[in-house]
């Protein structure tokens, strides 16, 4: 997490200090005529406070203003998007006795952040999310926590509501996360499937799940969390185009009710490291690529025949099903080869 720390009074400068060499990630901006409290490192700023905001919004992951709460509020308002993207935001008084966590306080850290602020300079961190303050987990912390996707993220006030109204939820969880996450705390109930959940009687659900959902699985208070926990095996030809490639993905996953936002990377052969379809296609999804060599690809056993084009075109027997397994580190295929035009796609499931 990149943090920057804005400070704009001598006892702010002085404090940022503190945090900076504390967080160890934070860089100090303070206001030019207080900069010699800072010391060396700190980024001087003569302007006016909205313009550094606004020039720095985008770059950083977390924010700790040394000021009065009211400037904040005013200063970040026109940057705000959505919980999912914006920055964590805590702010100190300049006397340094309260850190309190002010935006994004759960998916961006800000929650966290104070507490971190509080413990290097001794002081008390304030935290407002309703979960916290009744001393109860939270399921967009457990998803933050654990990397996974939040399918709908206005179900999450849903959920975490009927959890503290002391509401039954049903929890469909092969990992098991959420069970250990919440030690018990709530009325949470446990199912082996969507359908003992769904007829449980239960007030609200949580499954944990790489499935897509039939429209008969869904519910208003139905919150799913999407474990990145699939791995996309893809081999092309030359100059196959990314939309080529996202009809052929977009088909299998349907096909096999996987969905699209459980995919955690894409695994390929190193010789199509430059192959601009495949990373235009990465880039469009935000997901990582692996390249593998040859010789990694021929030492994984696989299902499917040798194919004599891959081995004359690169030396490997096959790319999609071993570049898969090798991404993600041993996992069961769960779509074994298939060849659709220029592309083949094997899909496996993170162990």
């Amino acid at each position: 997490m990149r943090i920057a720390i804005i400070a704009i009074t001598r006892n702010g400068a002085r404090l940022g200090t503190q945090l900076r060499d504390g967080l160890g990630n934070g860089e100090l901006y303070v206001l030019q005529k207080f900069a010699g409290q800072a010391g060396k490192g700190a980024v001087p700023f003569t302007g006016e406070l909205k313009g550094l905001v606004a020039e720095l919004w985008p770059s950083f992951d977390g924010f700790v203003f040394i000021m009065a709460a009211g400037i904040v509020v005013r200063m970040i308002a026109p940057h705000l998007v959505a919980k999912d993207v914006d920055p964590a935001v805590v702010v100190m008084d300049d006397a340094g006795r309260f850190a309190i966590s002010l935006l994004s306080g759960h998916l961006g850290g800000a929650n966290e952040l104070a507490c971190r602020c509080a413990f290097i300079t001794g002081a008390r961190e304030v935290i407002t999310t309703a979960t916290d303050a009744n001393d109860l987990p939270s399921f967009d912390m457990v998803a933050r926590e654990e990397g996974w996707v939040i399918d709908d993220l206005c179900r999450v006030k849903t959920l975490n509501a009927l959890l503290l109204e002391g509401e039954e939820i049903a929890v469909v969880d092969p990992t098991d996360r959420v069970r250990t996450a919440f030690h018990g705390k709530g009325r949470l109930t446990f199912h082996d499937t969507f359908v003992e959940a769904l007829q449980s009687g239960a007030k609200g659900f949580v499954f944990v799940t790489n499935r897509r959902l039939p429209p008969q699985a869904q519910a208003d208070t139905l919150l799913v969390l999407r474990p990145r926990n699939l791995v996309l095996g893809i081999g092309c030809n030359s100059g196959t185009g990314a939309g080529e490639i996202a009809e052929v993905v977009s088909a299998q996953m349907k096909r096999l009710f996987l969905s699209l936002k459980s995919v955690a990377c894409i695994g390929s052969a190193a010789a199509k490291r430059e192959e601009v379809g495949l990373l235009d296609f990465a880039r469009e999804h935000g997901l990582p690529l692996r390249f593998f060599e040859s010789g990694e690809l021929n030492g994984v056993t696989v299902p499917s025949p040798p194919s004599a084009h891959a081995l004359e075109a690169i030396g490997a027997a096959g790319v999609a099903e071993p570049a898969a397994v090798l991404a993600s580190g041993g996992g069961r295929l769960l779509l074994k080869k298939i060849k659709s035009g220029n592309v083949t796609l094997a899909i496996a499931e993170i162990p």
